[in-house]
């Protein structure tokens, strides 16, 4: 088993099929090639390669045949995919050479594919997070003016509403929304440095690469981040963040759910092997460990950050390790949740 996330068994209850799809090595390769088609064209653009040269190089960039064995190997062998990809694509158009990856480096496209799969990935946790806060207000309306009693430290302290303790879950994930917005111009940018960050490859017609290829992918043209890893730590924060908020809830409802307590009651529990009885609140409780799993992949996102002089391979690779199973289980717990939400019957005090 290599992640549970994709399990034969385990990947129905971790794995979120949509946010793997936009993170597998298909996904992947596509966008390699979104990349180094850009980049093709912006060399056209500025006047380094030939129109037609660089349009041809474009299309076969992005139809070309790739042998997926030998990409693998020469993952194996380089420590990245990209020279193996370039060296195919060249092989298999050689008058085209000239116009494929000349000047540019494995980081440059990687990095860029990355913030494409980023900007795909946020689009669904914004849409995710807006069922998630639209099945909390549902069930505001459904039970909101119920009493119960508000805890704290775990002990009963003064009465307030169900809609009050809905509201401790919905309001944080609308401010997460919103940061997530106001996040995007920095983790969905173009990254363009050339073999050590400096662009030196291109001359004076860099910036105007830079721009160029921004434009065609519609990422930001900011500056190059080829060691400035905290665009991606804050992406994975708020991974975390917003994880952590459903993990609250999902604990919230664990509490309230226990015998004794009766705050809440759930439809289509989970089984016990031994206690035909019992009726457990998984969902509820996968929203804890999601929020766990994340939070302790932060260390090592954390660690990505010591990228030593010009490039590091071994921080580089920990985020490949880490980002993509961050953001399924981001995609799952939310997912998990709007699912949870409408699984209540009741809420608050029972009459």
């Amino acid at each position: 088993m290599s992640s549970i996330f994709h399990d034969a068994v385990f990947g129905r209850l971790f794995g979120d099929p949509e946010a793997m799809a936009l993170w597998s090595a298909e996904a992947q390769l596509e966008r390699f090639r979104v990349v180094e088609a850009a980049f093709s064209n912006a060399l056209v653009a500025v006047g380094l390669v030939p129109p037609d040269q660089g349009a041809r190089a474009a299309a076969h960039i992005l139809t070309a045949p790739i042998d997926g064995d030998r990409l693998a190997e020469g993952c194996a062998k380089d420590g990245l995919p990209i020279p193996n990809f370039v060296a195919q694509l060249k092989e298999s158009a050689p008058d085209l050479a000239g116009a494929i990856h000349t000047g540019s480096t494995s980081q440059d496209i990687m990095d860029t594919a990355l913030s494409l799969t980023i900007r795909a990935t946020n689009d669904l946790l914004l849409a995710l997070l807006a069922t998630v806060t639209d099945a909390l207000t549902d069930l505001d309306r459904r039970f909101g003016a119920t009493p119960m009693m508000g805890r704290t430290r775990m002990q009963a302290a003064l009465p307030i509403t169900v809609s009050d303790r809905i509201r401790s879950w919905r309001d944080p994930l609308l401010t997460q929304a919103a940061s997530l917005i106001a996040l995007r111009p920095q983790i969905e940018r173009l990254q363009f440095g050339g073999a050590v960050g400096t662009r030196h490859a291109y001359g004076d017609k860099s910036d105007a690469m830079a721009e160029t290829m921004a434009r065609e992918l519609g990422l930001t043209n900011g500056t190059v981040w080829q060691t400035d890893r905290s665009g991606l730590v804050m992406f994975a924060n708020q991974l975390s963040v917003v994880s952590g908020i459903l993990g609250k809830i999902g604990q919230d409802i664990t509490l309230m759910a226990q015998q004794g307590i009766d705050e809440i009651s759930l439809s289509g529990g989970g089984g016990s092997s031994a206690m035909p009885h019992k009726s457990n609140p998984v969902l509820a409780e996968l929203l804890v460990t999601l929020a766990r799993y994340n939070a302790s992949q932060m260390s090592a996102m954390h660690h990505s950050l010591f990228h030593e002089q010009e490039r590091s391979g071994a921080a580089w690779a920990l985020e490949w390790m880490v980002l993509p199973d961050m953001a399924v289980a981001t995609a799952r717990a939310l997912k998990v949740a709007a699912d949870l939400c409408t699984k209540v019957t009741q809420m608050g005090q029972r009459e």
